[in-house]
Order: structure tokens, then sequence, then C-alpha cells
């Protein structure tokens, strides 16, 4: 896990939150409107941005070759270069479905890419932020998936792969994968003594205090207790809820993008 890293918050400005857009799916139809929808969110907060976390599965699916990108979320992609052209400070996650994104957000609009939890000082507060997957207890099946999805390895022998015939076997695992937890009912709250994030959360207080323990991927908005001084909040998802979290110097809250 890295150091801590400080990001002053003027007066009247804000940090934002927000994940699992899950860009994509189900239709290309369907994601165009909520892109589209993130692309008006990140709009209204333009004005007081201090800076953006997109905190994973931005993408249901990303890969780069060498020489191409996954085609469509040129919405997305040209709202963040306005943003990062601007001076607005952008910092992108990835999730379990975008894991591998490389450097071309990085080199094209300056947006840092990180794939495991980080420190912050925001203001004077302490925050956690990351994905979310594949900490706390259980889950040991995925976790030794994610470590070979993850390696060198694995991206070299997909890359072998014709872009029409990777990207499209892709999609659809990953479509299918996103309906079979779905069915699940992950959107369902366990309770603070089963929610392995909460768990994880309070093995991480622990041992060193953080106001503010932000992830997504459980696709459920959560704000809770970690300790007297310290919260936990899940971020929800943008298929449905449209939820998303504000930082203003003093205390984070979720809120509700308008759907209408």
């Amino acid at each position: 896990m890295s150091n801590i890293e400080t990001i002053p918050l003027p007066a009247g400005r804000n940090a934002y939150f927000a994940s699992d857009f899950h860009l994509g799916v189900p239709t290309p139809e369907q994601s165009r409107i909520r892109e589209r929808a993130v692309v008006a969110w990140l709009d209204h907060i333009k004005p007081d941005a201090e800076v953006i976390f997109l905190v994973g599965d931005v993408f249901d699916f990303w890969f780069e070759y060498k020489r191409s990108i996954p085609k469509g979320f040129i919405r997305l992609q040209g709202k963040l270069a306005e943003l990062t052209d601007a001076g607005t400070r952008v910092v992108l996650f990835t999730g379990n479905h975008d894991m591998w994104m490389s450097d071309y957000f990085t080199q094209e609009m300056g947006i840092p890419v990180y794939r495991e939890p980080r420190r912050y000082t925001i203001g004077d507060k302490r925050f956690l932020i990351g994905h979310g997957d594949g900490l706390g207890p259980g889950d040991y099946v995925y976790k030794r998936l994610k470590v070979l999805f993850e390696s060198g390895l694995a991206r070299r022998l997909f890359r072998y792969l014709h872009p029409d015939v990777g990207i499209g076997l892709a999609q659809t695992w990953s479509y299918r994968s996103r309906l079979s937890n779905q069915h699940k009912g992950e959107e369902i709250f366990l309770g603070d003594d089963r929610e392995w994030l909460m768990q994880y959360c309070r093995e991480v207080e622990a041992q060193m205090h953080h106001d503010y323990y932000v992830f997504g991927h459980r696709h459920l908005p959560l704000d809770r207790p970690v300790s007297e001084t310290s919260r936990y909040i899940n971020l929800g998802e943008w298929v449905t809820a449209k939820t998303y979290a504000r930082f203003d110097g003093t205390d984070l809250q979720l809120k509700t993008w308008p759907t209408d």
C-alpha cells in the first residue's frame, strides 16, 4: 500500500468520488445514455472540483493493445481530456472489469492509473481509496484469478488475439459475469459483521487511522461507521442508482445524480 499523498483542498473546492459506471453494457445504446449522464455530472461538478476520483469499473471491459483501444466511450474521454487540460486533477483506479488498463489515460490525459488502494490526506482528513475487489476475507478463488489475470503473461497472451476477437470475447464474458453477480443478490446489505469490505476497513483501522474508507465494487451505496472517528463509504454504481460522493473539506456525503 502507498505512502500518504497530500492533496490540499482550498476553500470552496471539493473532492468528488464515483465508481462502477460499467460503460459498455448491457447494450451500446443503453451504455451511451449512461455515458451522457456521467458527462453531464462531470460538467456539473467541473466549476468546484479540485480532484475527481474514478474508483474502478469505469468500463465493463477495457484492454489496451499497442496501437488500439476498445471502440466507443469517446464522450467520456473527451470530457476527461477537457477537465485535465483545464487543470482539474483526475485520478483513476482499475476495477475487476477494467484491470487491463495500461498507460493510455496517463499519456493522453495525464491521469494516473492505480491498481491498489492508496492513502491520501485531502484537506486535513485521511482517506483510504480503492476499488475494493479482492480485499477482506474469503473469495479465494477470485483472488487467485486476479493474480493470474493481472500478470504480464496474461496480457501478452491476450494481445496475440486480434482486437476484433479478443475484445469481443472479453465483452461477452464480462457481461455474463455481471449478470451472474446480479442474480447472486450482490446489492443486498449483509450487515456490518458480514460485509467483507467493512471487515477489511476494521482491520486496517486497527493498524492505522483513516477518517474515510472509500470503495466501489459492491454496487451498494453505504455509509457505515468503522469506529467512532472513521467511516466506510461505498459509492454504489451508475447502472441504476447513479450515486457518488462529495467531500467539502469537512464532511463526505453520498449523493444521487438526477435521472431525469
